[in-house]
């Protein structure tokens, strides 16, 4: 059943890429976007995109820059409904906080002024991060928060200054910039905020989320901080929700989207029982690991609009594992 044409950012991205296969799946019509070539210096493989089903018939790939807003132009014109999931990803800290925030408040803008443009545009629907929720340093580890709660961006810039802070502190400010731009300018704007995404991906490269939650399975000690006390998701149930919420008539600002929250300890359980084969650190080795022990948070708004999750950590190591084991990564 054709449902119209839509348009996702940073097609090649581990969770737009899936949200491609799912749209076009449930018969919509896709214009996505990778990295101008003159700015990422590379051509890029997307036969990963473009062999999905369907795609040769409802698939359109542009190049585009967030520094070049007017680059989405082209790809949003005509389309219905807008997924902005594009954001530059910058952990190592080689760009200064300023520069990429700005760089990703301007590309967010861009494209809701595009969507203006456009005139067909009826929603957009923008990918935020749940770390534009968790980190205030007003609450405690045990409480769980829902949409009501923002990040502080000045505790995330005295407590996470080597730590992602530069990612930590643009996703919110972008997230806030472009529920404020729809709400003055009539444009109807939601954002959905998942937790670590997991699961199984497309292309051969392992997803950075996906690999620090396989962290102990991979050896990766260094990222066991990370795994503290960890919510997760399945990028198939993250991919539904943007959908869903496209499709709701009546989604209005944030949805949390996360399926559980697991401690490190409960994680080594788990994984030491499922998956005997693979060489699990000792439990004695995460005592000390502490760094990143958030608050958890909460779904029940999206699920009151009728969202139901279909996969569990079971499913998400499970397929994590499948596509690691094609890409001869394990």
């Amino acid at each position: 059943m054709e449902k119209g044409r839509v348009f996702v950012s940073g097609g090649t991205g581990f969770l737009a890429s899936w949200m491609i296969k799912r749209l076009l799946e449930e018969g919509y019509y896709v214009n996505t976007t990778i990295r101008c070539r003159s700015t990422s210096g590379s051509t890029k493989d997307v036969s990963y995109l473009t062999n999905l089903p369907g795609a040769s018939e409802r698939l359109k790939i542009f190049e585009a820059d967030l520094s070049k807003p007017e680059t989405f132009d082209a790809p949003i014109k005509g389309c219905i409904g807008v997924f902005h999931v594009a954001h530059p990803i910058d952990f190592e800290g080689k760009e200064p906080e300023a520069v990429q925030t700005e760089k990703s408040i301007k590309g967010g803008l861009g494209i809701l002024q595009a969507c203006i443009n456009s005139t067909t545009v009826k929603k957009v629907v923008y990918t935020s991060s749940a770390s534009t929720v968790v980190l205030n340093g007003k609450t405690h580890t045990d409480q769980v928060l829902d949409e009501e709660s923002w990040s502080d961006v000045d505790f995330i810039r005295a407590h996470f200054k080597d730590f992602g802070a530069s990612y930590f502190v643009s996703k919110t400010l972008t997230e806030k910039a472009m529920l404020e731009f729809g709400g003055n300018n009539g444009l109807d704007v939601v954002t959905v905020i998942p937790t670590f995404i997991h699961g199984p991906f497309l292309g051969s490269r392992c997803p950075g989320s996906v690999r620090v939650s396989m962290a102990m399975i991979f050896g990766d000690t260094d990222n066991y901080e990370m795994l503290t006390k960890t919510d997760f998701v399945h990028v198939d149930d993250v991919a539904r929700a943007h959908i869903h919420l496209l499709e709701y008539p009546e989604a209005k600002g944030r949805y949390i989207c996360s399926r559980i929250g697991v401690t490190i300890s409960e994680l080594y359980k788990f994984l030491s029982s499922r998956y005997v084969k693979y060489k699990m650190p000792n439990i004695d080795s995460l005592k000390d690991v502490d760094k990143m022990k958030l608050p958890g948070v909460s779904s029940r708004k999206l699920l009151d609009t009728g969202f139901q999750f279909n996969y569990g950590l079971e499913e998400m190591f499970d397929d994590a594992i499948s596509c690691c084991k094609q890409s001869n990564l394990l």
